[in-house]
């Protein structure tokens, strides 16, 4: 079976379907939400919900990480951000809050360029120690983020700091890079020597993640990050539907599940994850956890103040991000576990994914990843 179809004569191409495109359907008995467990488990780290921050500066900070981590979540700092820029990062934090466009479009040629110039201060190697060690000392989960092409450079001040968790993460992350001009990180290698377990991606099909999955990555991200605020598909034409990727990564996990001898690699959607119903969907096709961004930037304390945006937004060659307004919803662990005031889906996320378990009939995640999907695109805006 091929789910391929024609665009004109010359061209063929895999039909695809976002997170909007699909639903979940109640074919079996209901639970009590009491009895569902969300609980999530990858390498030694028990976590109470599947909930990872994504490594933005407008979504965690040392102190957002370590609030997530008390209420059972996972804060990736992003350990190239303007934590580790910046002795004291608050005041650049509120001068990009400040920021105000002259223009009526979503992206700013004027604010971009501030954001570059921000960004383009050195990453210091003690600011990393330090943010690593105050995080590391409140007892929760440590959990940390490079790009590929900072891996080499960083790492071993990363690991000599107290990471758990090493996250690699970049718009598009292949186990195998060809350079001609400078020596590429070697994945597999890198992963083998770490005694911690490792994160990485995005991928977003069965091929690249399988190879992920053979350098011994303990999880493959899937997606490119930051779907809220990447301009990925407007600046490099790169982009796939969410609910098709997971899906396929999924199925890669299965078959490396088999290939390996039964070594399991945890599948977490990156991107486009806004809503409880996201969370709900991304895990119906197959993730086992979420890692959000614009979500978790609604929160009261998060350090973007009501707006969002990524690292990629900085770069200084090619900037695919726009800083976007989100908006304040409510504190952080209301927004996880309500009470919820919004009908969008924006608070009470943990809460949300308990009812739609228990209205399907599930009692645990991995349980879950077997309900009833159907392709039905979401009108509701449209009226």
């Amino acid at each position: 079976m091929t789910n391929e179809i024609e665009i004109g004569r010359g061209k063929r191409a895999t039909q695809a379907y976002s997170l909007d495109d699909v639903a979940i359907v109640p074919n079996r008995r209901t639970r009590d939400p009491k009895d569902v467990s969300v609980s999530w488990q990858i390498d030694a780290f028990q976590l109470e919900t599947p909930i990872l921050g994504a490594p933005m500066d407008s979504v965690m900070s040392p102190a957002t990480a370590i609030q997530l981590g008390r209420l059972g979540g996972l804060g990736v700092l992003n350990l190239e951000g303007l934590w580790t820029r910046y002795e004291n990062p608050q005041a650049i934090l509120d001068e990009i809050a400040g920021l105000r466009s002259e223009s009526e479009r979503r992206s700013d040629p004027k604010i971009t360029a501030k954001l570059q110039k921000l960004y383009g201060a050195p990453i210091q190697p003690e600011l990393i120690t330090s943010r690593i060690s105050e995080i590391r000392e409140a007892g929760v989960v440590v959990a940390g983020s490079l790009t590929p092409q900072r891996t080499q450079e960083h790492y071993q001040t990363v690991i000599d700091a107290g990471v758990d968790i090493f996250v690699i993460r970049g718009t598009t992350v292949s186990a195998e890079h060809v350079s001609k001009t400078t020596e590429p990180l070697n994945l597999k290698q890198f992963i083998y020597e770490l005694d911690v377990p490792v994160i990485v991606g995005g991928a977003a099909g069965y091929t690249p993640a399988m190879h992920l999955m053979r350098t011994g990555a303990a999880g493959v991200l899937v997606g490119f990050g930051g779907g809220a605020t990447s301009t990925t598909r407007r600046t490099f034409g790169i982009h796939s539907p969410m609910a098709s990727a997971i899906s396929d990564v999924a199925a890669a996990r299965r078959d490396y599940l088999e290939e390996s001898g039964g070594r399991y690699v945890h599948v977490i959607a990156d991107g486009g994850v806004g809503s409880s119903g996201d969370i709900v969907k991304s895990l119906a096709m197959g993730a086992d956890a979420v890692m959000l961004g614009a979500a978790l930037a609604r929160a009261e304390e998060a350090p973007g103040q009501g707006w969002h945006w990524g690292i990629e937004a900085a770069h200084e060659t090619s900037p695919r991000g726009d800083r976007v307004p989100v908006g304040t919803v409510a504190p952080l662990e209301e927004l996880l576990f309500g009470p919820s005031h919004e009908t969008t889906g924006s608070s009470n996320l943990v809460g949300a994914l308990r009812r739609a378990m228990a209205t399907t009939g599930y009692s645990t995640l991995k349980e879950f990843q077997r309900v009833d999907v159907v392709v039905s695109p979401y009108e509701a805006d449209r009226f």
